[in-house]
């Protein structure tokens, strides 16, 4: 009786999008860490992003980043010791508060993002290749839902 309680819940749990979303963003990540090697990119797709953000504003304060790339502190400050390490970024401390620090993305590190965007782009229309638009934009509708739905959740409940 048990087993068949335990299958019935394992059958509705793959008719959630839950399993599904992580699966695929596990994937792309494989894909894109893939596409990076083939074209001697020595960047992943997390410091991609990083880069990304200082592109469109340059000497963000560390602890925005954090937030817009939903990584604790700990994982970005090693993210961008790293990128630090490869030239790609330069950490200056706040002139105004010492325990603030700006990021600023390097010459090398425009260069870098410059090469790899066209990838990215290239990979992007490539996942997506046969998927109408309108499915598109109704994927991206109920991803932002659930996305959402999180974190109402996750700040109503922080304590869970």
């Amino acid at each position: 009786m048990s087993e068949t309680r335990g299958q019935n819940q394992k059958i509705e749990l793959k008719k959630t999008l839950i399993p599904h979303v992580g699966i695929t963003a596990k994937l792309m990540m494989v894909y894109l860490k893939q596409k990076f090697a083939r074209f001697n990119v020595n960047l992943t797709p997390k410091q991609f992003i990083v880069l990304k953000h200082l592109m469109e504003e340059d000497g963000r304060e560390q602890k925005h980043l954090a937030m817009i790339t939903e990584r604790d502190k700990t994982s970005l400050t090693r993210l961008i010791s790293t990128l630090e390490k490869k030239g790609l970024v330069r950490r200056e401390v706040s002139a105004r508060d010492k325990r603030v620090n700006h990021l600023f993305i390097t010459k090398e590190g425009k260069k870098t993002f410059e090469f790899t965007l066209p990838l990215i782009i290239q990979s992007i229309q490539e996942i997506q290749n046969g998927i109408k638009q309108e499915d598109l934009d109704h994927a991206i509708d109920t991803i932002m839902q659930v996305r959402n739905n999180i974190k109402k959740l996750t700040f109503q409940n922080p304590e869970d």
